[in-house]
């Protein structure tokens, strides 16, 4: 048995019995912070501020997520112009992804992205994959009340495509849901890692098994993945496009990495939202990209 073996197993015993096992997951899983950089700085600039305060469903306690809104060219222009709430991964808050938000801002869509609790302005609070789900129901539900009658998509990236998943499947009022870089559940991440054949599946308390609701997803699914992502492997999200059911369709951007995907492969993006969507390429305000070839 191996010295690392031992200093797991060693570690995972002692915090079984309490609740720091749950606590230190929320904590690697997540990596709450306010952490962004420049290039998010500079893609933010212009987008708006928005506050959604609502309840918690499980504590009753008061929220405030912090969001930034982009409206395309043709949001004012268009009463059927679609709408988009982005959901993002770990450790940046919701300015760190603002250039991200801004690519599919050109592709046609007008973007709600957020921040849940622990990240950025939103209350600060150890999120949870409860609570998580909780944010996103939330900024969903605002996002429809505030622009009702406008088709809404859901976009995830990585961990923030597992939350993406989870709210398509609960709701039945989404136009298309959008996955990018994102996995069948944190368990088969795991497995990925140097370490992964360690048994350790049964300690995870925030298992994220996208796999299991992809399923329960009544509109187009499109799963997007880098094909040099080293963090979340094409595999995963292979799997997770193949447990879905109805409409779908899987996209594989060679040379796009787990950060830098949906630049790399924008022209891909455009090709299939226009397919599976039905996007207009009028909704799209850059100039249209050659189409790369799956």
């Amino acid at each position: 048995m191996s010295r690392l073996f031992v200093a797991l197993f060693t570690a995972l015993a002692l915090m079984a019995g309490c609740a720091t096992l749950d606590e230190k997951q929320r904590v690697w899983i997540f990596q709450p912070s306010d952490r962004t950089w420049s290039g998010g700085l500079s893609a933010a600039e212009g987008m708006e501020n928005v506050w959604i305060d609502f309840n918690s469903p499980k504590t009753g306690k008061p929220v405030k997520l912090h969001g930034l809104w982009a409206a395309n060219d043709n949001f004012d222009k268009r009463k059927d112009a679609p709408v988009l709430l982005y959901l993002h991964g770990a450790r940046f808050n919701v300015t760190g992804s603002a250039f991200r938000a801004r690519r599919m801002e050109e592709l046609g869509f007008s973007v709600l992205a957020i921040d849940y609790r622990g990240f950025g302005k939103s209350t600060n609070e150890l999120p949870s994959e409860t609570t998580a789900y909780e944010d996103a129901r939330a900024a969903w539900d605002w996002l429809g009340q505030k622009y009702p009658g406008r088709p809404r998509y859901i976009f995830g990236h990585s961990l923030g495509g597992a939350i993406a998943i989870e709210l398509a499947a609960a709701v039945d009022d989404e136009a298309g849901t959008v996955v990018e870089g994102t996995f069948t559940s944190i368990a088969d991440v795991v497995s990925t890692f140097k370490w992964g054949w360690l048994p350790i599946s049964l300690l995870i308390t925030q298992r994220f098994e996208a796999v299991k609701r992809v399923a329960d997803i009544g509109s187009p699914l499109l799963v997007v993945h880098g094909g040099d992502d080293r963090l979340i492997q094409p595999e995963l999200g292979r799997k997770l496009y193949e447990a879905a059911h109805g409409k779908k369709a899987f996209v594989l951007v060679e040379g796009g990495s787990h950060h830098n995907t949906n630049s790399v492969g924008q022209a891909q993006y455009r090709a299939a939202l226009s397919s599976l969507f039905g996007m207009r390429e009028d909704d799209a305000v850059n100039t249209p990209l050659q189409v790369v070839e799956r």
